[in-house]
C-alpha cells in the first residue's frame, strides 16, 4: 500500500469490511471484464473514433468506396453528437426521472454517497485527493451531515479499473469529507465495489439498514433511475437525492451549443447511462428500464 493510502486510511479510523471478495453477490468476474474492455470500446464517442479510423483504413484498401461512405456517416453523427440538442434530448428523461427530495418529510437515518467523482490513479499520483467532476456529490453530504447531526454517512467507492490497485475512491473522499467538516467518527466507507450494483450489495451488507430507517442516496441526476433501480433490487429501499444536474430543465431541450466539448459530453454521458440502463435491465439488476418514483416515494 503506498504512504498516501496508509496516512488516509489511518486519519479515517478503522473500515469495517465490506465483503468477502469471493462473496456471490460481487459482480461476475467475466461480465465485469466484458465492461471494462467491450463496453468501453462501444460507448458512443470512442465507437465514433474507431469507425473514424476504420474508414481512413478502408479508403487504402479495394474498399474505398465503403471507406468514403462510413467516414461521411461518422462525420455526421460526430456533428449531431457535438452541436445539435441530442445529448439535451437524451439527458433529459434521466435527470427529470427523480425530483429534487423533500426535507418536509423529516429528518434521514443515514445518508449514501455513490463514488465515481474522485480520480483514484491521479489521487494516488500525486498524493492529495483529485476531483475530476460531479464535486456535487461531496459537497452535498457536507450540507446534510450539517443539517442532520444524527444521521449516519456512508460513502461507497473502490475502484472501477479492471486491474485493481491500492488506491480506493472511498479513502480519498474520506479526506475530502472530514475537510469539509464531516467528523471521521461519522463516517463509514465502503471501499470495495466497483460499480453501481456492487454500491448496493456491498453497502446493503455494510449497514444492515434496520426496517422502518430512512435512508438518502446522492448520485449525479442522471444516474439516479440507475442507482434507485440497483439499490431497489439489492432490496434497499433508499429515497433518491439527485445532484449534479448538467442541464437546467425542459427550456433547453432543443438547445443547440456552440461548444462541441459540451455537446460530446452530455451526449457521451447520456448515452453511456442508456446503455448501462438496458444492460442492467437485461442482467436482471433492475426491475425496470427506467426506474421511477415509487408510490408515495421518493
Amino acid at each position: 500500500m503506498d504512504p498516501l493510502s496508509r496516512r488516509v486510511l489511518k486519519k479515517a479510523g478503522p473500515v469495517k469490511p465490506a465483503h468477502d471478495r469471493h462473496d456471490h453477490s460481487s459482480e461476475a468476474p467475466l461480465y465485469f471484464a466484458l465492461s471494462k474492455t467491450l463496453g468501453v470500446a462501444l460507448l458512443p464517442i470512442n465507437l465514433l473514433v474507431e469507425l473514424g479510423i476504420l474508414s481512413v483504413v478502408l479508403m487504402a484498401t479495394r474498399f474505398a468506396a465503403l471507406g468514403r461512405k462510413l467516414a461521411a456517416v461518422t462525420l455526421i453523427l460526430l456533428a449531431l453528437a457535438a452541436f445539435s440538442p441530442l445529448g439535451n434530448l437524451l439527458l433529459y428523461p434521466l435527470e427529470s426521472r427523480f425530483a429534487p427530495w423533500d426535507p418536509s418529510r423529516g429528518a434521514p437515518d443515514g445518508i449514501i454517497v455513490l463514488g465515481g467523482s474522485i480520480d483514484t490513479d491521479l489521487s494516488a499520483a500525486h498524493r492529495t485527493p483529485v476531483v475530476g467532476h460531479a464535486a456535487d456529490r461531496l459537497f452535498a453530504p457536507a450540507e446534510l451531515a450539517r443539517r442532520y447531526p444524527n444521521a449516519r454517512i456512508v460513502f461507497t467507492g473502490g475502484t472501477p479499473r479492471l486491474v485493481s490497485t491500492e488506491s480506493r475512491e472511498a479513502d480519498h473522499a474520506a479526506t475530502v469529507l472530514e475537510n469539509v467538516g464531516i467528523a471521521k467518527e461519522r463516517l463509514t466507507l465502503e471501499r470495495d465495489s466497483r460499480n453501481t450494483w456492487e454500491n448496493a450489495i456491498f453497502t446493503r451488507q455494510l449497514v444492515s439498514p434496520k426496517p422502518g430507517e430512512r435512508w438518502l442516496l446522492v448520485t449525479s441526476a442522471f444516474h439516479m433511475p440507475r442507482a434507485m433501480g440497483v439499490f431497489r433490487k439489492a432490496g434497499f429501499d433508499v429515497e433518491a437525492y439527485p445532484v449534479d444536474w448538467r442541464m437546467g430543465g425542459r427550456a433547453d431541450l432543443f438547445s443547440f451549443t456552440n461548444m462541441s466539448v459540451d455537446g460530446l459530453g452530455r451526449t457521451d454521458v447520456a448515452l453511456r447511462e442508456w446503455i448501462g440502463l438496458v444492460a442492467y435491465r437485461l442482467i436482471g439488476r433492475t426491475g425496470e428500464l427506467l426506474p421511477g418514483p415509487g408510490p408515495g416515494k421518493d
